[in-house]
């Protein structure tokens, strides 16, 4: 009983449910996905962020679900604040770099369980030219089919990283005391996850 529950919670946090549907792909869906972050602006508020191109698949082994992966790419160029000049400054050399350094990528390395609808993951983020192991606290929900007849599961994620660790160093000390932009990044992952058809033999 024990084995079964603990394959059902990794198998859930990687999108899928079950031993046998564990060997399938699932995509996000990105129009029902958000990939975003927040980060404390002038010591006083926090300031929320998005980014509008992202990827991200799951890929897994009935025989050895801990095997499983997680594979994320984002396009940090499409950055998000709803403030276009505050964009393009998080794009420049000071924050992204986004022309040097393209994308940030996320690779899954370990899948814990911790109650039957939460997880933790340990991956490597790669940002800013730098890799660091990161640890997202994971929620997610029982599969369901849509109006469409696809399978489909929900998962919100949140970690945080100190941003200096990937080399985005920019702030501006405030007279008062304190800095302009805070070190530490939260991640706020709300992601759809569905189950891609097997290719026909």
């Amino acid at each position: 009983m024990k084995k079964n529950l603990l394959s059902v919670a990794l198998a859930a946090v990687l999108g899928v449910t079950s031993l046998s549907a564990l060997a399938e792909t699932w995509a996000v869906d990105a129009s029902h996905s958000t990939v975003g972050f927040a980060v404390r602006h002038m010591m006083v508020s926090n300031v929320k962020g998005s980014f509008d191109k992202f990827t991200a698949s799951v890929e897994g082994s009935p025989a050895d679900p801990a095997t499983a992966k997680i594979s994320a790419t984002i396009e940090v160029g499409s950055v998000n604040t709803r403030d276009a000049k505050r964009d393009e400054h998080l794009r420049s050399a000071d924050f992204f770099d986004a022309a040097k350094f393209p994308q940030m990528t996320f690779t899954s390395t370990k899948v814990e369980k911790v109650s039957a609808t939460t997880a933790k993951v340990t991956g490597d983020l790669t940002l800013h030219g730098v890799t660091k192991p990161v640890v997202l606290d994971v929620e997610y929900t029982q599969p369901v089919k849509n109006p469409w007849g696809m399978t489909v599961v929900g998962a919100s994620a949140t970690g945080k990283i100190n941003r200096k660790d990937f080399g985005v160093n920019w702030s501006k000390n405030l007279d008062g005391g304190g800095v302009l932009v805070g070190d530490e990044v939260t991640l706020l992952l709300d992601l759809e996850l569905v189950k891609k058809d097997a290719p026909a033999k």
